[in-house]
């Protein structure tokens, strides 16, 4: 696989039947993952059945969702009443590095990005398409590339996160040992 799109599915906080056959993996308002019909292998070619989310680019590409934004409304901005949620952004961040990881995609504007940064950062027309370019605590929606920088900081954190070493448990267990071998007061 090329590149994980991120979209949001502009209905309600769970995923419906449609939504799974949309997207390899949609996030609920919870921050559930459910899977969609079909494995991201069927998206490696296009023999056969494939998940379409992402006009041009379907063939490479891993089509995850957050299950939110009905109603919304981009200009005047209204994220609807089933704006993204903190738990969904969480969640998406670990999908996207977990899948990131599993098929070795760079994290860079042109393999990990929102449906609303295919056209600037690739060139592929989307018949303005403006899914993901608002997360909690925005004012207001309209910076796409903010947006998926955001994104695709939190996964860098998190990636950076998993190459620090585990560190050691605090120092109160050293003082513990010592004072049971030398006597010490607790």
């Amino acid at each position: 696989m090329k590149r994980i799109v991120i979209h949001w599915t502009a209905g309600t906080h769970k995923p419906s039947a449609m939504d799974r056959k949309h997207y390899h993996h949609i996030v609920s308002g919870d921050g559930e993952v459910v899977d969609g019909n079909l494995p991201v292998a069927a998206n490696e070619s296009t023999d056969g059945g494939y998940v379409a989310h992402t006009r041009g680019l379907n063939t490479g590409s891993i089509g995850v969702s957050f299950a939110a934004m009905h109603g919304a409304n981009e200009r005047p901005f209204s994220a609807g009443k089933y704006p993204i949620t903190e738990a969904q952004v969480k969640a998406m961040t670990q999908l996207v590095f977990d899948l990131s990881e599993r098929y070795d995609i760079p994290i860079t504007p042109e393999t990990i990005l929102t449906h609303a940064e295919v056209e600037p950062n690739l060139g592929v027309k989307q018949r303005g398409k403006w899914d993901v370019n608002w997360l909690p605590g925005m004012d207001q929606a309209g910076n796409a590339r903010a947006v998926g920088d955001l994104l695709r900081q939190k996964v860098r954190d998190l990636h950076q996160s998993q190459l620090l070493p585990t560190p050691p448990e605090p120092v109160h267990w050293l003082v513990a040992i010592l004072r049971s071998l030398f006597g010490g007061k607790k």
